[in-house]
């Protein structure tokens, strides 16, 4: 009787361990993903700080935050969508709103990103966590800032959530992957 409920102990014990490994972290992509190309961030995200300068207009050039809503606040003519749009783009509407609204005679506008959303690496890691993003970041680059792989880190794959999406992207560990601003990054474990 001692040995069964020994027994029965040891095997529950063994199931809890495995359970506290057991990690989720949402769904992952069914297919692998295509490498993304290597780019520069092309268009604004939520969090980019963004340099608008008008000019012979001191009071309206600034530095300004792209809003949780994905919109600028500027003075004069109040909230331009920024997200999903490429400087080119949010130049053209904002010269646009400023001479519509009479307020300027041909404005003379220009937008540059001063510092895009932050990346996050976390998982087999030395130093998980936030970091800046910078243009022409790959997997293999951002894991080297994040301290490089642990000894249980994999070697072969990793997983990435790009800003906005719900899903994990498999790729393998390479440097062709790149990494764009918001990407999360997980480095999984290995199994041997």
């Amino acid at each position: 009787m001692f040995k069964r409920l020994l027994c029965i102990a040891a095997v529950i014990a063994v199931g809890l361990m495995l359970a506290g490994c057991y990690r989720d972290f949402g769904p992952v992509a069914a297919e692998p993903a295509p490498i993304p190309p290597p780019a520069v961030a092309t268009v604004f995200h939520v969090g980019d700080q963004v340099s608008i300068t008008v000019y012979d207009e001191p009071s309206l050039t600034g530095v300004y935050i792209v809003n949780p809503a994905g919109n600028l606040n500027l003075p004069l003519i109040g909230l331009v969508k920024a997200a999903g749009r490429t400087p080119s783009e949010l130049q053209r509407t904002i010269a646009a709103r400023y001479s519509s609204g009479n307020f300027l005679q041909q404005p003379k506008v220009t937008v540059s990103t001063v510092l895009y959303q932050p990346i996050y690496i976390f998982g087999e890691v030395a130093k998980p966590g936030q970091y800046p993003f910078q243009s022409g970041l790959n997997v293999i680059s951002a894991v080297t800032t994040a301290g490089g792989l642990t000894y249980r880190g994999s070697r072969d794959r990793v997983f990435v959530q790009h800003a906005g999406q719900q899903v994990w992207n498999e790729y393998p560990f390479l440097s062709s992957v790149t990494v764009l601003p918001g990407d999360l990054i997980r480095v999984p474990e290995r199994y041997f």
